[in-house]
């Protein structure tokens, strides 16, 4: 028997939480559509993400180290690779949609302009108030690259990071919260111990007593604290003690790594690049290409829209390609 989609939305019903969403009963499209005879559409969403150009230029996007040079240092797309993942698994364990926690997780970082977070850093002044890579992800998602996901999804990429409120709507969207937090805190340490940065004694013992030795019991022993307290809760959360030493381990990666002072030249110099990008193509449009040009932007909006699109390599010869002297200088 086939399993179309009518047939798998009456399942969803049948064998998920009841606090889990539903795709027959999303809040829909910005443009309505008629349903697909096979996929859901939270799963139509799903396929529309992993086939766009936004989601491809991830695998060139820093998620740490600023081009690194060795195979095994995690990028943006490894690391949405991992909280996906993760997502997944704690979906699959409450009960919740996991199709749909893939969905949001797969997208939640299409908006990372180059270089990490420091590109937040370097786009801000040009906006009132913050430039956030969350926001930015709806707006690749439903007018750089329109999409037409559900609201569900594209709620779930606005509210992905902690600091946005209000929060997400579903509670798979805070599943790729806790999901985002897990995968980077996890791999973020084993690239710097990788580095050299940090030796594996000077990382917080609350943390290496909670979470144990290696990659894989991090990952697990923070998975069964978030199905663990969430089951006791009736809502996506984790126990008090366990996000308190995670927090604690947070703030010891910002010092340690992040903030670290031996990286200050290399963050100012992706800044520097950065705000020169925006600033030529803010001045030159003509130069944008086409699918950057939205017709109601200005010229700084699109050139923002441009360089947060860049991926770190493309970044860097854009800009050696306007700004280093030539012989004939």
């Amino acid at each position: 028997m086939i399993r179309e989609r009518e047939l798998r939305e009456r399942l969803e019903h049948e064998l998920l939480a009841p606090a889990a969403t539903k795709a027959d009963e999303s809040r829909g499209r910005a443009e309505p559509e008629t349903p697909d005879r096979f996929r859901t559409a939270f799963e139509r969403d799903r396929d529309r993400i992993v086939h766009s150009k936004a989601f491809r230029r991830l695998k060139h996007k820093t998620q740490v180290f600023l081009n690194p040079e060795g195979d095994h240092y995690v990028t943006r797309l490894t690391h949405t690779v991992q909280v996906t993942q993760v997502g997944r698994a704690m979906a699959a364990a409450l009960g919740l949609n996991e199709v749909l926690t893939e969905a949001i997780c797969l997208a939640h970082d299409v908006g990372h302009s180059p270089f990490g977070h420091t590109g937040e850093e370097a786009l801000s002044p040009y906006v009132e108030g913050e430039w956030l890579h969350s926001e930015h992800g709806v707006r690749v998602l439903s007018v750089l690259e329109p999409l037409n996901l559900t609201f569900e999804v594209l709620d779930g990429v606005r509210a992905h990071s902690w600091k946005i409120d209000p929060p997400p709507e579903t509670p798979e969207g805070y599943l790729c919260r806790f999901a985002d937090r897990i995968a980077y805190l996890t791999h973020d340490v084993a690239d710097a111990l990788r580095a050299g940065v940090l030796e594996f004694h000077e990382l917080p013992r609350r943390a290496t007593a909670r979470f144990g030795t290696s990659s894989r019991d991090w990952i697990n022993q923070m998975v069964t604290a978030v199905v663990e307290e969430s089951f006791r809760q009736g809502r996506v959360a984790m126990d008090p003690e366990t996000l308190d030493i995670m927090h604690e381990l947070r703030d010891f990666m910002f010092e340690r790594v992040y903030l670290r002072p031996e990286e200050e030249s290399q963050k100012q110099r992706a800044i520097h690049v950065i705000r020169d990008l925006v600033d030529y193509f803010r001045d030159h449009p003509d130069e944008i290409p086409e699918s950057f040009r939205v017709d109601d932007a200005d010229d700084l909006t699109r050139a923002i829209d441009y360089v947060a699109g860049m991926t770190d390599r493309f970044a860097l010869r854009t800009h050696d390609r306007l700004y280093r002297p030539t012989l004939f200088d």
